[in-house]
């Protein structure tokens, strides 16, 4: 059975001064959580506050141990990347 894994991201973005400051941080973390982790990568609330983002990076395994290690990469990718703007990460599973 297949593991369906979701990490919900929630970032603070302090040093955001408007829409276009903050969808740029959020492009760019997308981008990389991707290509480096193949993962889905999506907004999905507070998109009309600009110091302000959730985002949810979804995976899907055969090996739930897998999806775990995937899960965790990106977490730690988004810390390095944002740093203390990063103020929650939680996963659930779907299996």
């Amino acid at each position: 059975m297949a593991s369906i894994g979701v990490l919900t991201l929630e970032l603070r973005l302090e040093n955001s001064h408007s829409l276009k400051d903050k969808r740029h941080v959020v492009a760019s973390l997308k981008d990389r959580l991707r290509h480096k982790f193949n993962v889905s990568v999506a907004e999905i609330d507070h998109q009309d506050l600009w110091q302000r983002a959730m985002l949810a990076v979804v995976t899907v395994s055969s090996d739930h141990v897998h999806a775990e290690k995937v899960l965790l990469g990106v977490e730690e990718e988004a810390a390095g990347l944002v740093g203390p703007a990063l103020i929650s990460a939680n996963v659930e599973w779907i299996e």
